[in-house]
């Protein structure tokens, strides 16, 4: 795979083995800004790869070194995710500066590069997660417009199920006991809720509890999740 070498000074050792893959959006307003961002020793901040809108690939920091991307997070017990993760940042404006559909280049770049890394550290498609699936309580990204479905229809992220749905019944209380043990951390529950919403039904984000979060939550937990994907 060809990428442009753009090394950042921001990274340390890992204290964890490589385990997730974690997306996300720049939130900037152009490329060469989120760039200059990411390489820039004062901002503390850094990914391992930045995809631009047109598919090219910059690498930043090399995978066995650890990268800034993840902030304070948490996902199926690993509070130190940028020690346990290799983080992709896709340029995209973000929610704050216009948001907009990730273009068919630059999907099909991450798409390249997600297997890539996948095969190469052996991560489970449930280990492949999105900054809010990791910190609901902050981050948005990479939004309600990222393209799972695709990454999902490759065995690169799990499918939103769709067949042989039951709804639980679960009280709220037992739906974010599910939604912990799924991954997610639930301490701000509405967060939680929405990120979970944002991934797996973007069509409608409320952060409410309802008969239809509860099927694909619980399809989720199973060996083996249906969906059209």
């Amino acid at each position: 795979m060809d990428w442009i070498e753009s090394p950042s000074p921001n990274f340390n050792d890992r204290l964890l083995p490589i385990t997730m893959i974690v997306l996300h959006y720049t939130g900037m307003p152009d490329a060469a800004g989120a760039l200059a961002r990411l390489r820039d020793p004062d901002a503390q901040v850094s990914a391992h790869y930045l995809v631009e809108e047109d598919g090219r690939i910059h690498r930043l920091v090399d995978e066995e070194k650890r990268a800034w991307h993840a902030g304070r997070s948490h996902w199926r017990g690993v509070t130190d995710v940028n020690s346990a993760s290799i983080g992709i940042e896709i340029v995209n404006p973000g929610h704050e500066f216009g948001y907009r559909p990730f273009p068919d280049e630059q999907v099909a770049s991450v798409i390249r590069l997600v297997h890539a890394i996948k095969d190469r550290h052996e991560i489970t498609r449930g280990n492949i997660v999105g900054h809010s699936d990791i910190a609901p309580a902050r981050k948005q990204d990479p939004g309600e417009l990222f393209p799972w479905g695709k990454l999902a229809r490759l065995r690169l992220a799990l499918p939103r199920p769709t067949r042989n749905l039951v709804d639980p019944g679960w009280p709220d209380g037992g739906f974010l006991l599910a939604l912990e043990r799924f991954g997610y951390d639930v301490s701000d529950a509405e967060a939680a809720v929405t990120a979970f919403q944002r991934r797996f039904r973007p069509e409608m984000i409320d952060g409410i509890i309802d008969a239809e979060c509860r099927m694909i939550l619980l399809a989720l937990l199973l060996p083996k999740p249906q969906g059209d994907d």
